[in-house]
């Protein structure tokens, strides 16, 4: 079993106030729980409009396709107009038979 946190944070460029970057933030976060069924949250700079963290909690009983489903999240973020990744920390916290 393998479980893993990541954490990252988006800069939401036309983000000039808190409903549009909302807006970016809650379409991303939809499309991450909907293909994946991890949890995740905004964890951070709630009040900043072109800012954003988000983390996610994943378990998986292999690391290969852990790896593959964080791969594929990050993909997804990259890809999403108006929000810009610039940072991306997973974290596996544990590994066990």
């Amino acid at each position: 079993m393998v479980v893993v946190i990541s954490v990252f944070e988006l800069h939401i460029p036309e983000g000039r106030s808190l409903k549009q970057k909302r807006r970016v933030v809650k379409g991303i976060m939809e499309r991450i729980h909907h293909r994946y069924r991890v949890s995740i949250a905004e964890t951070d700079y709630h009040d900043l409009h072109q800012r954003a963290e988000i983390a996610i909690a994943a378990v998986h009983g292999s690391r290969t396709e852990m790896e593959r489903m964080l791969q594929g999240i990050r993909s997804l973020v990259e890809e999403t107009p108006g929000a810009m990744l610039l940072s991306w920390d997973p974290q596996y916290l544990e590994e066990a038979g």
